[in-house]
């Protein structure tokens, strides 16, 4: 399915209110889901050019993303990286594939919004949101602590990061 045709799809859910509707049909299109999804609700919306989503519930219990209703007014691409990115993270808390620290989590997660390693399915952002994204991720390899286990553990990834933002 082609990004036009998904758009239509979605601009049918918006005319309709059907905010949760058109998150859980990208969730579908994009091989986003998991068991451990426990679905959409809504949080107050940011200034007109900000757009936050945030992954809620205990860790090892059902996750719920929460989204705002102005969601699809954003660039498309960005949305579903975003929603890709608290998708990763519904995986993460899962009691099989937990993953306890929250910088190990969000160093993941943004390195998933450039590669699509999890989510191949996912379109790639602009150059701005993917140095962004690259930046975000490179701010939590730093506070897993200077040459930690962590930091060995994703040492690759963050050189990844570090050649994908220079090429930009």
């Amino acid at each position: 399915m082609n990004l036009e045709h998904i758009k239509d799809h979605l601009n049918a859910y918006k005319e309709h209110s059907q905010i949760s509707d058109a998150a859980n049909f990208l969730v579908d299109s994009f091989g986003l889901d998991h068991e451990n999804f426990g679905g959409f609700g809504f949080r107050p919306e940011l200034e007109l050019n900000k757009i936050l989503l945030t992954t809620n519930g205990e860790l090892g219990a059902r996750q719920f993303i929460l989204i705002p209703k102005n969601l699809f007014d954003f660039d498309l691409p960005l949305v579903i990286n975003m929603v890709a990115h608290e998708m990763l993270h519904v995986r993460q808390k899962a009691l099989v594939t937990l993953v306890e620290d929250k910088n190990e989590r969000e160093f993941q997660a943004y390195y998933e919004m450039l590669f699509h390693k999890e989510f191949p399915l996912v379109p790639d952002v602009s150059d701005f949101h993917k140095k962004f994204f690259g930046e975000k991720a490179l701010e939590y390899y730093k506070r897993m602590g200077e040459n930690s286990d962590l930091q060995q553990k994703y040492a690759n990834q963050k050189n990844e990061v570090e050649t994908l933002i220079n090429s930009l």
